[in-house]
């Protein structure tokens, strides 16, 4: 009997030694939005935030993963709430400390609302002020979080913030919020002017960083593998090139 519970033994440890080393071999899911950072084009996702992270994956000797783009609330849900997933670009807000492992700050973004210029009746010289008009907000998006944490109750909520601007121009919404890099790249998008926009109040409290970031559930390996790698291209520059498109 000792010698068959022995052999019990040895076949369960390493049936555990497998089942740890699946599940730290484990397809990486790499998920994201379209914005000005990441893209999809001919079926491939893009953007100068896309070629931080696969730089960065390259750097960490990181092969087996799938990069995807989702509406925001779609990618926010997967790195929430699965494993092995890394999200970006995500602000690091206190309410999402805990809920992520975080890799790497990609840039510093100071988000302002903006109306159409032609809106002379649209006037915000405060966040108050800004509360009585219809504000256009990504589901899920820390602006949506914070504007709601202020009792703003007249927001009309998108999947990604092209339909945000699209709500501007036609007149669904006052307000949209937004850094100048997005609102320049949207409005292109949509083949209209940047000028056509102006800027009427800056939301100080939500300059912040724009982070890449891992599910909780992300074995600790794994994650200090991404974030030296990251650490390292931030160091010598790279990140920052990428990210001003040179």
């Amino acid at each position: 009997m000792g010698k068959i519970h022995r052999h019990h033994r040895v076949l369960a440890t390493a049936l555990m030694l497998m089942v740890c080393l699946c599940a730290h071999a484990a397809t990486l899911q790499v998920v994201t939005e379209d914005s000005s950072y990441s893209a999809l084009e001919d079926g491939k996702v893009v953007g100068v935030a896309s070629q931080v992270v696969e730089m960065t994956l390259a750097a960490a000797g990181i092969t087996d993963y799938h990069m995807t783009l989702y509406p925001w609330a779609r990618a926010y849900d997967i790195a929430r709430l699965e494993a092995n997933v890394l999200i970006y670009p995500m602000i690091r807000s206190s309410g999402r400390e805990d809920s992520f492992k975080w890799v790497g700050e990609l840039e510093r973004v100071h988000p302002m609302f903006y109306k159409l210029r032609e809106r002379r009746d649209v006037w915000v010289a405060s966040l108050q002020e800004a509360a009585h008009y219809t504000v256009g907000v990504v589901r899920d998006d820390s602006r949506q979080q914070y504007l709601e944490s202020k009792g703003f109750s007249k927001m009309v909520v998108s999947a990604n913030n092209l339909d945000n601007l699209r709500k501007l121009i036609t007149g669904q919404v006052e307000l949209i919020p937004m850094p100048e890099r997005e609102a320049r790249e949207q409005c292109a998008d949509l083949h209209i002017p940047f000028e056509n926009l102006e800027s009427v109040f800056a939301l100080d409290e939500l300059s912040k960083g724009l982070y890449v970031a891992m599910s909780a559930n992300t074995p600790d390996e794994v994650v200090e593998k991404i974030t030296a790698a990251f650490a390292r291209l931030k160091q010598n520059g790279t990140v920052d090139k990428l990210i001003a498109g040179q």
